[in-house]
């Protein structure tokens, strides 16, 4: 691979790295500028160092929204209003005097796990990232399925059941907010999933009850995935991907479906991502390799 200036943008803070003999040199972030000009002088900054420490050919950068490859523009919205709807990608050449590609950080997560992570050997694999919301990316004959209107992967949007989508069910901070809306129990502190584990453990009814809500949500997910996708693989990431009891738990909840619908015996081959905080930088150096060389 190329020796690149990587960039991750999120809500919260930016990461950058350089990209150098696959691997990510001077990895650091930075809080999140408020203002357009603010980020813009950030980012161009920043390229400059990464010129002085390395000979850099261009610059990948992974960022929140729906990406148009074609247009250069990120579509959508995110909690950076001020980098959307414009034609970003133009002014970031203009300013960094390198080519740039920009995708979708779900979509650079995949990415990352499809080339060297939970995916590698596989040339296509679903990945749900599962955190206040799900959202995911899918990708075949190792490239990214983008879809006509740039919804490929948003599996949250899906309906479950009747009560609700993948991303209202099939998370544990909505399973949070369920357990509370139920429950008598008084907290000092706000509860965190840790403790609603704890709960369920504990033989808390209505902790192991919003859990296997969550369960079946995200196995019915699933589910849906495998047989109208078929991917090689699917793996999971998002902050729960850290939990070991999430895969038996889905798998559990998957038993019950197969048990119900008797036709179906392809069983999704699921496992957790092998990147965290480095999928997003690591995603776009990928996907700048596809893009521009």
């Amino acid at each position: 691979m190329s020796t690149l200036g990587l960039i991750d943008i999120g809500g919260t803070s930016i990461k950058f790295a350089i990209w150098q003999n696959e691997t990510l040199v001077g990895h650091h972030a930075i809080p999140t500028p408020e203002t357009k000009a603010e980020f813009m002088t950030l980012l161009t900054a920043e390229v400059e160092k990464m010129k002085a420490q390395a000979p850099i050919t261009g610059v990948g950068i992974s960022s929140p929204g729906s990406v148009n490859k074609a247009t250069g523009v990120i579509e959508g919205a995110s909690a950076i209003p001020y980098i959307h709807n414009f034609p970003i990608q133009a002014e970031l050449v203009a300013r960094f005097g390198l080519p740039v590609s920009i995708e979708n950080d779900a979509n650079c997560a995949a990415l990352a796990e499809l080339a060297s992570g939970a995916g590698r050997g596989a040339s296509s694999l679903a990945f749900l990232v599962i955190g206040t919301g799900v959202g995911g990316a899918l990708i075949f004959n190792h490239q990214i399925w983008h879809g006509a209107h740039l919804f490929g992967g948003e599996f949250g949007y899906t309906k479950v059941n009747d009560h609700g989508t993948l991303s209202e069910l099939g998370t544990v901070p909505n399973a949070i907010k369920r357990y509370l809306a139920h429950t008598d129990k008084q907290f000092s502190e706000p509860l965190t999933g840790e403790m609603l584990y704890t709960l369920a453990a504990k033989a808390d009814l209505d902790a192991q009850r919003e859990l296997n809500t969550m369960y079946a949500a995200l196995a019915q997910g699933v589910f849906n995935i495998q047989y109208s996708f078929d991917p090689e693989k699917i793996v999971l990431g998002g902050g729960i991907s850290n939990n070991p009891q999430l895969i038996p738990g889905i798998e559990t909840a998957l038993d019950k479906i197969y048990q119900q619908v008797k036709i179906a015996t392809l069983k999704p081959e699921l496992a957790l991502c092998q990147y965290t905080s480095e999928a997003n930088l690591r995603g776009a150096a990928v996907d700048f390799e596809q893009s521009v060389n």
